[in-house]
């Protein structure tokens, strides 16, 4: 049970403020604000529907970003020049369902419900729908994203349209 015992590290309370937070800075395209929430090790993953536990090295993904790679995402997200999303798409984020699925003596475990609502000029309304699973690292006492997946409930990403955007 020691998985348990270290889980106490964190609130539901706290995390549930954590993702709220990380969800607004989103929204309100403040990325590199948002880069500040990931430690330099991160992962960030989409993985395929059928094998959201698949390995990145092995298995093809939509998105499968390093630390470093999320710098560059971020760079030519704010370029005006990246015509994907130049204006900028405005997203709303619902998250739900927040809870601490498990631990260890250095990551909370974290499972959450979302829906991103994505609105572009001259384009119709896109709802991303699925879960996020998280692994949270405390550095210097705040919580900070080592990993996260978006598993997508769609069975077919072309239909959304592209995910220039951070989901």
């Amino acid at each position: 049970m020691s998985g348990r015992r270290n889980v106490a590290r964190a609130t539901r309370e706290e995390v549930e403020d954590f993702l709220y937070r990380e969800a607004a800075l989103l929204d309100a395209w403040r990325l590199d604000e948002w880069l500040a929430l990931t430690t330099a090790d991160c992962g960030y993953y989409v993985p395929p529907n059928e094998k959201p536990d698949a390995d990145h090295r092995s298995t093809l993904f939509t998105v499968a970003d390093n630390h470093a790679r999320l710098v560059e995402r971020v760079k030519r997200l704010k370029d005006p020049s990246a015509h994907a999303e130049y204006p900028p798409s405005r997203t709303r984020r619902m998250i739900s369902n927040v809870h601490i699925t498990g631990g260890d003596s250095d990551t909370i475990e974290v499972a959450a419900n979302f829906v991103v609502y994505r609105f572009r000029r001259d384009d119709d309304r896109r709802a991303f729908v699925g879960h996020y699973r998280y692994k949270l690292r405390r550095e210097n006492g705040v919580l900070k994203i080592a990993e996260r997946r978006a598993i997508l409930d769609s069975e077919e990403l072309g239909a959304l349209g592209a995910v220039s955007f951070i989901l």
